[in-house]
């Protein structure tokens, strides 16, 4: 665990409809989902609620990039999105390539015998899990911190 700083993450997946948000433990051995915001303008002050909450020591936005590498308008609001947090949080803000985390995250609700549609309140939840998960993964193996801060 060279290299990883010690502290609680919060990790984002913003959606049109709903953001989910998850949180990590201080040493960064398990995401877990935190709750699904509904997106409006209340949204990122729900955020900033969350994140002081838990005392966290940064936030993990996730960009939701093309397969091909390409952005898209996803990837430009969830960019936006990400902006308006960091302008109103205290700890900084990183974006972390997420292609895949709600892909990821709709398999593992399949796999436990849930349907996309009674799994729609708790999906973005899991995608953030994934995307945090992902990103404690990579500081933990590069002892750099995933990602690109704002």
């Amino acid at each position: 665990m060279s290299g990883f700083r010690r502290g609680v993450r919060l990790g984002i997946d913003v959606g049109r409809a709903r953001v989910g948000v998850a949180r990590c433990d201080p040493d960064g051995l398990l995401a877990v989902p935190v709750e699904t915001v509904p997106r409006a303008e209340t949204s990122v002050a729900r955020i900033v609620e969350i994140a002081r909450e838990y005392d966290a020591m940064e936030v993990l936005v996730g960009l939701p990039i093309s397969l091909g590498g390409a952005e898209t308008a996803s990837t430009t609001d969830a960019r936006e999105f990400a902006i308006a947090l960091d302008a109103a949080l205290e700890v900084p803000v990183r974006l972390v390539d997420e292609r895949l985390s709600t892909v990821s995250a709709n398999a593992v609700l399949r796999q436990n015998g849930r349907s996309q549609k009674s799994s729609r309140r708790i999906v973005d939840q899991i995608a953030a899990v994934v995307l945090l998960q992902q990103a404690i993964d990579v500081e933990k193996s590069t002892g750099n911190p995933a990602g690109a801060a704002l």
